[in-house]
């Protein structure tokens, strides 16, 4: 089956060998990588606590899910990734405020370590409307 790689200038870089973003054009679906708090225009980590990493992650994953001609709405799963399950609370909030209105599945998991030392990574599988 084909597959299509879309990256876009509009979320970050990715920092090791992997793509943003593989379209499965049968299925028509969108996996994205896991995305951090990376500022797409300066490829550097954020400062900020949960929520403000939150909102970040987020703005990149609309970001690729736009370039791969789908949106938020068309989100049917996520995984979230905290550093903390303490920060459980304050990521939901920013998580609702970004997918609210047709809230996808979901996983939540604890990880040891996130990279570049995060507090937050989201990937997601979108459905794409063409």
């Amino acid at each position: 089956m084909p597959k299509t790689i879309v990256n876009t200038p509009n979320a970050p870089a990715p920092i090791g060998p992997y793509n943003q973003s593989v379209v499965i054009p049968a299925g028509k679906l969108v996996f994205t990588s896991g995305q951090i708090a990376i500022d797409p225009k300066t490829n550097q980590l954020i400062d900020g606590d949960v929520r403000v990493q939150t909102r970040r992650v987020f703005e990149n994953i609309k970001a690729i899910l736009e370039a791969a001609g789908t949106s938020l709405d068309n989100v049917v799963k996520t995984t979230v990734f905290l550093k903390s399950m303490n920060d459980f609370t304050a990521m939901n909030e920013e998580y609702a405020a970004y997918l609210s209105g047709n809230s996808p599945a979901r996983s939540t998991v604890e990880a040891a370590r996130l990279p570049k030392d995060v507090l937050v990574e989201i990937d997601c599988i979108a459905l794409i409307e063409k």
